[in-house]
This record gives structure tokens, sequence and C-alpha cells, in this order.
């Protein structure tokens, strides 16, 4: 199939672009990689009077150091130039390994990470790693910026904080934990496809072996990734062992209330939930036993 009729606009700056944004309010869309807006155009499930292609918008392409040893990322880069940066590498580790799972080779050749973020399917994968890492969202228009936390953002199935006016600008992630144990899983129907259910892990401990901290997200299973803080509750404070892992597994089962679709029941998703988990957090525990020898 091919597009509705749309009015085309092709800015070279940020400002241009917030311009036309705030002209054109909900009629307008952004195109930066195109791999979500294009199809869903093709099928005529969404009809935009305006597309504003900001891909000449240079300045929105950058992967740079972030306060305190964070990054900061515009939300034009692609995901392609992420997965290859040293400093993607070495300052977010779990960024980096997650990478590699969004799609294909030539969908993350053209896909960006304001897109991936905006466009807020509940089973892709930056998503929920944005809510684990407590990333931050920095919105732009006309009247200004804010700041949105990933615990704000996402509303519901592809729905976010940001309004008609506003523009992903960039993309901020905290400095990465000391010695942290990390971990990404997930079970798709084939490689490079969306997750059926997704995981991910972080886990840091004091030294000797109790946990400090514990974060799990889960995609794919339902209107938004979600943090499981019933089972991170349980782990903190915890001597990180294979009971106290399998015991935070069987609590994301239980707590867990996923959707049911044409890919899998809500039975599977539960079940399948509480399996990664248990991988994620023993992957999680087995690096942090590598990074600190206890």
């Amino acid at each position: 199939m091919k597009p509705a009729a749309f009015e085309f606009f092709d800015p070279r700056t940020l400002n241009e672009a917030l311009s036309l944004l705030n002209q054109y309010g909900n009629e307008a869309k952004i195109l930066a990689g195109g791999q979500s807006l294009m199809p869903l155009m093709n099928l005529r499930l969404v009809r935009p009077k305006v597309i504003i292609d900001i891909n000449r918008v240079a300045e929105l392409a950058y992967i740079e150091p972030g306060a305190g040893g964070g990054l900061a990322i515009g939300g034009l880069t692609r995901h392609r130039a992420l997965e290859r940066s040293s400093l993607v590498h070495e300052r977010n580790p779990l960024l980096a390994e997650t990478l590699p799972l969004i799609g294909h080779a030539h969908i993350r050749n053209r896909g960006t990470i304001g897109g991936s973020l905006v466009h807020a399917d509940p089973a892709a994968e930056l998503p929920a790693l944005a809510l684990l890492l407590d990333a931050e969202f920095v919105l732009h228009s006309l009247n200004g910026e804010r700041v949105v936390h990933a615990k704000d953002f996402f509303r519901s199935y592809m729905t976010t904080a940001i309004e008609p006016a506003e523009l992903l600008a960039e993309i901020r992630f905290p400095a990465w934990l000391a010695k942290p144990g990390w971990a990404m899983q997930e079970v798709s129907r084939r490689a490079g496809d969306f997750a059926m259910v997704g995981v991910a892990a972080l886990l840091t401990h004091n030294g000797n072996g109790t946990c400090e901290d514990a974060r799990i997200a889960l995609f794919g299973v339902g209107a938004t990734p979600v943090r499981i803080e019933q089972a991170e509750a349980l782990l903190k404070g915890a001597r990180l062992d294979n009971r106290i892992l399998l015991e935070a597994a069987r609590v994301v089962s239980d707590v867990l209330e996923p959707d049911a679709d044409v890919h899998a029941s809500a039975e599977y998703r539960k079940d399948v939930a509480g399996v990664l988990t248990r991988r994620a957090l023993e992957r999680g525990m087995q690096r942090l036993r590598e990074a600190n020898e206890v």
C-alpha cells in the first residue's frame, strides 16, 4: 500500500523543526529513521497531514560524556553509531549489550534512539532499559526545555508524555554503577523480532555478597515496560545466592499480570518472565563475582 497524501518539510536546524511542530501540532509526525513510522503510514494506520524530516538536523546526532560519568545522546543518533561507540561500551555496558538485539543490522543503520523511545513499543528493548537505568529525556519546544524521567515518560501503548509541539532532543543516562552485575534476556519468535517477553536486570552489592540495589524491568508484557518492585525489595539487603534469585523469579511470575495477544498467552508470558528473570539475575550475579571476586 501507499501512504495517504501529506505535506513534507525538511528543516536543517532544531529551531526550524520546532517552529514547524509548533505550527502543525497534532497534524505532524517527525521522521527520523522511519523504521516504525513508514510501515504504519504505508498501511494507513496513521495518516499525518505533515511530515517533518529531521535527518538533516545534525545538531541532534551525537554521543557525548554526560554529567558525573554518564552519557548524553542526541535523539537522532543511530542505533548503529551507539553500537560501535567506544564511549557507550565504556560508560554503559548494559546499553552496549542491548543494542545488537534491536531488529537487524539494516534497521539499526537507520533507526534512531529517539525514534525508538518516542514510538514506545512496549516490546522494544530501549524503553525498558531507560526505565531500568533511570534515564532522563530532554524535550524541546519553542517554549523551552523540560526534562522527564523515564518512569514518567511511558504512559500506555505507544503513548508518551511528549506534547505535540515537543521533540526529544537528548537522552541522558546516569553514571554506570561501580562494578555492578547486569544482564538482558529476551524471547522472540525469530532473531530480530520484537520480544514476546524480555527482562533487564541490574545488581550491586556491598562487598560481602549482600545486595545493595536490585532493579528488574520487563518488556513485552503489557502497555509499557514495568519495574517489578516486589522482587527488587526481596533482593535488597539479602545475601545473593541461588535460593534468593529463584525466589525473586517466583515473585515476578506471581505478581505480573501480562497481556495476551496473537503471539503468546498471558500464562505463557508469566512463566517465561519468571524463567528469564532467573537467568538475568544469575548472569548478573556471575558478573558481580567476576568484577568483585566475591
